[in-house]
């Protein structure tokens, strides 16, 4: 136990408890060994075999894991203070918003990530014609699902919840992750080049020749002598 403990090394530490059971139970498909563990019951940390820790590391990138804990908007707007500013109560929506967004589109089947970019305008008082909203939104999903028939769906969920916010100044861009652990192709030894191995048989079929040749001059060289010893006895 003292020798398997030592030869264990941390992926990752300050997860939460779902956090912690998602890793273990994607590396355990992968056929990683894991173990979780803790300390104080509120913060988890993720142990694996050091022979394992790049396997797992590409594993888990690749799963899109850990999931990133996303604020809602009862703690984005917590009170800290006595006044806040108008500016900071404003960052702080349009920051509540964003993550609120995001923490529903990572919930999607099939997402990794989501992440929501909003830029509001702050209204000018002098202006008639509020200057327009507009969003960004990433969505990194799992390899062979088609998201882009969510494509219409996603935009709606981000309009309805930004004010002055249209259809068309929201951007949704699909990323594909990689099939499978990305240190994959990696681990797997490289072919040799053609022409070094043929160089390589080559050289062994270039000394099997000179054994060969070798051994027969051996037996002709002792064929000959034993004639010579032979015609002596007989004189």
């Amino acid at each position: 136990m003292a020798l398997a403990g030592c030869n264990e090394t941390e992926l990752f530490s300050r997860l939460s408890e779902r956090q912690a059971n998602e890793l273990v139970a994607a590396l355990q498909s992968a056929g990683i060994r894991s173990e979780k563990r803790t300390r104080d019951t509120t913060t988890w940390a993720v142990d694996v075999s050091r022979d394992d820790f790049a396997r797992a590391v590409d594993t888990l990138r690749a799963a899109g894991l850990p999931r990133e804990e996303f604020e809602t908007l009862g703690q984005v707007f917590r009170k800290e203070g006595f006044v806040s500013s108008p500016l900071e109560e404003r960052a702080r929506l349009i920051y509540g918003l964003s993550q609120e967004l995001s923490n529903t589109l990572s919930t999607i089947d099939g997402v990794l990530v989501a992440r929501v970019h909003l830029a509001v305008p702050e209204r000018d008082a002098l202006s008639d014609k509020p200057r327009p909203a507009s969003a960004s939104v990433m969505v990194k999903h799992r390899p062979g699902v088609d998201m882009g028939q969510h494509v219409g769906q996603i935009k709606a969920m981000v309009v309805n919840s930004v004010e002055g916010l249209s259809y068309d100044n929201v951007t949704v861009t699909l990323f594909p992750a990689q099939d499978g652990p990305v240190g994959a192709a990696r681990s797997a030894p490289a072919p040799a080049p053609m022409g070094v191995t043929s160089q390589r048989v080559g050289w062994v079929a270039a000394g099997l020749a000179v054994v060969l040749l070798g051994a027969a001059a051996f037996g002709v060289l002792r064929t000959r002598r034993g004639r010579a010893q032979h015609r002596l006895v007989v004189k």
